[in-house]
């Protein structure tokens, strides 16, 4: 699984890509719009309080909630969490499309989505108004299930570039991954788009290391045990692979090096993507927070301020986590 820890090497996809902030006055705080509300993750409200934390907590971001009034799994964990704002929200037992869900993504310089599998179709109105915001140069952040939602979407599913499930198959565009050489396969060959073996630990590769983002951060670190997604499929165009990892047998994996950390041009937006991110003991691994801080700063501005490396960061065979508490 570790064969290939310190081999780095640069992948893109049809195109090139171009501490905590303690001096950062709230004028020019960077403003993050959480969307969700419809997640087959019942954790979602929890992680979206954890990332609206983390990202607090850096000092460079302020961030604000938007979600559909018809929520689904989870809704007790709202006012858990401080997230229910007074709305008369309606926890269904199945997604249903929310006719008023229309947040008004131009007053933020990023939008980061937690939502998931099956969540409803937006209204077109909103879909039409991100894919402006996005190719208009505002920012967007996809963790984890995100790159579950809306399949049949086009412009979405080229803005996070690759995706799974919710009907993903070849005509969605290839699956793409690295293969045991470690040059860039785009597999146009039949087949679904989306799968996962048994929750574990996975080491993560950097194989761009001198993308703003990845700069400075060890070559190779352990995450805690999650979901490794693989099989993604999508236009995967303009998009920079800046981190792999290795999807083992033992864990009905393919054995093909999985895109894990990736980054999308969407006209003049700019999108951070990873698939890790399962659920709320996930989110504590030290590697993620501070990936999900930088990624979230780059996709808003292009640059990242954020460039301590924690000294709790992980090790190349040891994990980092932090357990979260609410504040």
């Amino acid at each position: 699984m570790y064969r290939t820890a310190f081999l780095i090497a640069t992948f893109v996809v049809s195109g090139v890509v171009a501490p905590v902030c303690s001096s950062v006055t709230a004028e020019d705080k960077l403003k993050v719009l959480i969307i969700d509300g419809q997640n087959n993750h019942a954790a979602w409200p929890k992680t979206t309080a954890m990332m609206k934390q983390y990202l607090e907590d850096s000092g460079r971001f302020t961030v604000d909630v938007s979600r559909t009034k018809f929520t689904w799994k989870g809704g007790k964990l709202l006012e858990q969490f401080g997230l229910d704002d007074g709305t008369e929200y309606q926890d269904l037992p199945q997604p249903k499309s929310d006719p008023d869900f229309k947040p008004k993504f131009s007053d933020y310089d990023v939008v980061l989505s937690n939502f998931g599998w099956k969540a409803a179709p937006w209204p077109e109105e909103t879909q039409a108004a991100l894919e402006e915001y996005v190719s208009g140069g505002g920012g967007m952040v996809i963790v984890h299930a995100a790159d579950n939602s809306f399949g049949s979407w086009d412009e979405f599913n080229k803005m996070i570039g690759l995706g799974g499930w919710d009907g993903r198959n070849e005509k969605s565009g290839p699956y793409v991954y690295l293969d045991d050489s470690e040059e860039l396969v785009r597999d146009t060959s039949p087949g679904s788009g989306g799968s996962h073996g048994p929750a574990h630990e996975y080491q993560v590769v950097v194989r761009v290391p001198d993308h703003p983002i990845t700069e400075d951060m060890p070559r190779a670190w352990m995450h805690v045990k999650d979901e490794l997604y693989q099989k993604l499929r999508g236009p995967a165009a303009n998009m920079t692979i800046l981190a792999t990892s290795y999807a083992d047998p033992k864990y009905r994996g393919t054995g093909r090096h999985e895109p894990i950390v990736m980054t999308i041009d969407y006209g003049k937006g700019r999108i951070y993507h990873t698939p890790m991110g399962h659920d709320d003991k996930t989110m504590e691994c030290v590697g993620f927070i501070t990936m999900l801080l930088r990624g979230t700063e780059w996709a808003a501005t292009g640059e990242v301020t954020l460039k301590e490396i924690p000294d709790d960061f992980p090790k190349a065979f040891e994990s980092s986590k932090r357990s979260f508490e609410a504040k």
